[in-house]
């Protein structure tokens, strides 16, 4: 039986040889499995914004936030996808946020 991590292992491969499409499949089953999978939501996000859907992947770069509130890396990656996704303002909160927490807190 497949588990979330082997899942996630095989988007990621299947990510790499250049099929983002079947990769967010791959990720949606393991969302399905475990819906607070933190790194399937993250890599989803990145996916969905180079697919040009870009409040599918902000909702994901989202989620990783409220799933990792504490984690100075998530708003980092908040931002940079809404920045990629032309959402400037929620680029500069979120970066903001990134900030304030400080690296390594």
């Amino acid at each position: 039986m497949s588990t979330p991590a082997s899942l996630y292992d095989e988007a990621v491969k299947i990510y790499e040889g250049g099929n983002i499409e079947q990769a967010v499949e791959k990720l949606n089953e393991v969302l399905a499995m475990d819906e607070s999978y933190t790194l399937a939501h993250s890599a989803i996000a990145v996916y969905y914004q180079k697919l040009g859907k870009f409040d599918d992947a902000i909702a994901h770069a989202t989620k990783v936030t409220e799933l990792e509130p504490d984690d100075h890396f998530s708003y980092l990656q908040l931002s940079v996808i809404c920045q990629r996704c032309g959402r400037i303002q929620e680029a500069e909160d979120a970066l903001a946020k990134a900030h304030s927490m400080g690296q390594g807190k």
